[in-house]
């Protein structure tokens, strides 16, 4: 599966300019042979909502989203959005289009609120994760933080996911976390243990205080790097990933297949029992 990362800025606030830019990239993978295009966290809106007046809400059914996962064809696309499908609620969303077609919609489920991030603030949490099957194998999506919740990447594959796609709007001003170092050593890990391929999507440029540093890349079954973007740069990075390698790598050391959810839901529902996070 030939793959695309977009790693690329936006213009904050601006549906339209963001949606044009989403366009051409996507003219440009699929000139690549592009087979799965993947964008960065919140890629139609831009990330520092808070700071933005305008009413930037747009459905994963909207015409709009339709253009532009239409413009690849008959490839896929992973597009970052603010959505509101009640007018209620609001969450930070990924959608994944085929064909043109919607697939899957995930929702953002751990909201960073801390130092200068506000997520919680403006977003809600979404309430489930799913993988979801799709022309070239079984996906999930964890968008940026949630990739920092191991379990929910466990959840993910034995769910079926072969890849974890995860966009990302990862920014360098969080001195405390080492983000760069910590991005690298948690994807290559889920590679390792869980499996799977890891496409993380990293954006680059700045919204105020925020300074977002790319180094998107691809980690394969056995944990090592297949393919990495350069910091700080807009690039389309290319990538082919070979789906029967994950099979392969199950079959040969077989830690997913021995996850025991017996075992694990057993001693989960104890530790709500006694008090634990619900």
């Amino acid at each position: 599966m030939r793959t695309a990362i977009v790693q690329c800025d936006g213009v904050l606030g601006d549906l339209d300019a963001n949606i044009e830019i989403a366009r051409r990239h996507i003219r440009d993978a699929v000139a690549e042979k592009a087979q799965l295009i993947v964008f960065p966290e919140l890629s139609l809106t831009g990330y520092s909502i808070g700071s933005v007046t305008d009413d930037l809400v747009i459905e994963a059914h909207d015409a709009r989203l339709a253009a532009v996962a239409a413009e690849a064809g008959d490839a896929a696309v992973v597009l970052g959005f603010l959505e509101s499908p009640n007018g209620v609620q609001t969450y930070n969303s990924a959608a994944y289009f085929e064909g043109g077609a919607l697939v899957h919609v995930h929702r953002k489920l751990y909201l960073p609120t801390y130092g200068v991030f506000e997520e919680r603030k403006h977003f809600n949490p979404g309430t489930s994760l799913r993988a979801f099957s799709t022309r070239q194998g079984r996906m999930a999506t964890l968008i940026c933080n949630d990739a920092w919740q191991p379990v929910l990447a466990f959840v993910a594959v034995q769910d079926g996911a072969q890849v974890l796609i995860v966009p990302s709007a990862s920014s360098t001003h969080a001195p405390m976390l080492h983000t760069k170092s910590y991005w690298n050593e948690i994807t290559r890990f889920y590679g390792r243990m869980f499996q799977s391929y890891v496409v993380f999507a990293n954006r680059v440029g700045h919204e105020g205080e925020l300074s977002f540093w790319g180094g998107s890349h691809v980690i394969d079954p056995w944990g090592e790097v297949v393919a990495v973007a350069p910091e700080g740069e807009e690039t389309i990075l290319m990538a082919d990933l070979d789906l029967a390698q994950v099979r392969r790598r199950r079959h040969e050391i077989p830690l997913v297949r021995e996850a025991r959810l017996g075992l694990v839901s057993r001693e989960i529902e104890r530790l709500i029992a006694e008090g634990g996070d619900i």
